[in-house]
């Protein structure tokens, strides 16, 4: 059994590891509550400009003028844009968003690339031997349209250009504090939502309806991308919080058991040196 000193020593750095573990703690949570704010106050725009892209393609349009990004093709090659954290001490979160990237690209027949959007994204794609066409890192707890675009220019070039036929989007949806689901899910071609008759509205579009779509399309795949980081970092920050505050209550009982155990060693200390003493006493009465 190692001696009281050196528990007492194992003590503190346990203690020290607490302070640290329930600093990051409250950190990831005072940022929860931004990053959770900005990704639900996004989900109603997401939402109408989902159902407003859906009566615009509903629409009498000719085949030959629809936009690129709304035209099928064969799927010979296709990339993933992967959304992950920069930074770790996340529990499992970026275990399972790599995990399910992987498990889509190995079930896909095309040859696929990947844009990497995190660092944690990229060091796993990298590691896997994956074909990674770009990467964007440092987006920050609180990014801006202006900081997706050029992510958002890229895929559309790709796919307007036809080096590439599909277009898919890999991240953590937000669910709840403790229920991050990592998804993937089809941004090209875009396929608008079908609406029902009682959503359907009577819209007056100037100058006309294929004017309106053309414009909207661009600034619908950057909402989708932007939409996703959103989660994405709302995910982390969730993820985050509960992983630190189940180190620090695991810290904090590491210490509870750690002290027990030296408290029991010096107990057995303290009644071996009185043991010595009386033992010693008894032998020079003898």
């Amino acid at each position: 059994m190692p001696s009281a000193q050196q528990l007492k020593r194992r003590i503190r750095s346990v203690e020290n590891t607490a302070k640290i573990t329930k600093a990051m703690s409250m950190i990831a949570a005072s940022k929860m509550r931004r990053t959770q704010e900005m990704a639900l106050r996004g989900r109603p725009y997401n939402d109408h400009i989902n159902a407003l892209l859906a009566d615009l393609a509903a629409q009498p349009h000719e085949e030959d003028n629809l936009h690129p990004v709304l035209r099928r093709r064969d799927v010979d090659n296709l990339t993933v844009v992967h959304i992950t954290p920069d930074r770790g001490l996340t529990g499992g979160l970026n275990t399972s968003i790599n995990r399910e990237a992987a498990q889509f690209i190995l079930h896909q027949s095309a040859k696929s690339n990947v844009i990497t959007v995190g660092k944690k994204g990229r060091d796993f794609m990298v590691s896997g031997g994956q074909d990674v066409k770009a990467v964007f890192t440092d987006l920050g707890d609180q990014p801006s349209l202006i900081d997706i675009a050029p992510i958002a220019r890229l895929v559309i070039d790709d796919y307007t250009a036809e080096r590439v036929d599909a277009v898919y989007i890999s991240y953590a949806s937000f669910v709840s504090t403790t229920v991050q689901q990592p998804i993937v899910i089809q941004l090209l071609p875009v396929v608008p939502a079908e609406l029902k008759s009682s959503e359907s509205v009577g819209y007056i579009y100037e100058p006309d309806s294929m004017t309106v779509l053309t414009e909207l399309l661009p600034r619908f795949v950057e909402m989708q991308i932007y939409h996703s980081v959103l989660e994405s970092i709302a995910s982390e920050q969730s993820a985050r919080m509960v992983a630190m505050r189940n180190a620090t209550d695991n810290a904090n009982e590491m210490v509870d058991d750690l002290t027990l155990v030296m408290n029991k060693a010096r107990q057995e200390s303290i009644t071996k040196e009185l043991l010595d003493i009386i033992g010693g006493a008894v032998a020079v009465e003898q």
